[in-house]
């Protein structure tokens, strides 16, 4: 597992399984957030497993899936409204990071400056400059 922080209350990572929540946890994350539909893993890698797990070790868990290439307002309303309503850090987590980046941002559409919201993803290899028409629409909105 590989948690790469976008701020201090919200990170994301590749795929995660059951057996990564104690390090979660350890690490101080209140949230974990699955953006990863179920049809695209095997069973033991599908959001009931990793809830079971988040839920046993006392984290809040949110299944929002995220379709690559079909990012829809439901998804960046309820990505928002997670981390709104954590009580300590979050951590999303998608394939690769890279969709959990790209809610994260059009959430924080107005909240950030576009620039911002397209650099801090790039740290990490995330490529959202394809967003910024859309982050700059959501900003206005």
């Amino acid at each position: 597992m590989e948690i790469r922080p976008l701020t201090d209350s919200y990170a994301v990572s590749p795929q995660i399984t059951p057996e990564d929540v104690a390090e979660i946890v350890q690490a101080g994350y209140a949230t974990l957030v699955c953006n990863r539909p179920d049809g695209e893993i095997p069973p033991e890698l599908q959001a009931s497993a990793i809830r079971s797990a988040a839920e046993a070790a006392g984290l809040r868990f949110v299944e929002n899936p995220v379709v690559g290439g079909a990012i829809t307002l439901d998804n960046v309303s309820e990505q928002g409204r997670a981390m709104r309503e954590s009580t300590g850090p979050v951590l999303a987590y998608c394939a690769s990071g890279n969709r959990s980046s790209i809610v994260w941002a059009l959430a924080q559409a107005g909240a950030r400056p576009t620039d911002e919201l397209i650099a801090i993803p790039a740290r990490h290899g995330y490529a959202l400059e394809p967003f910024r028409q859309t982050i700059e629409q959501l900003a206005q909105g």
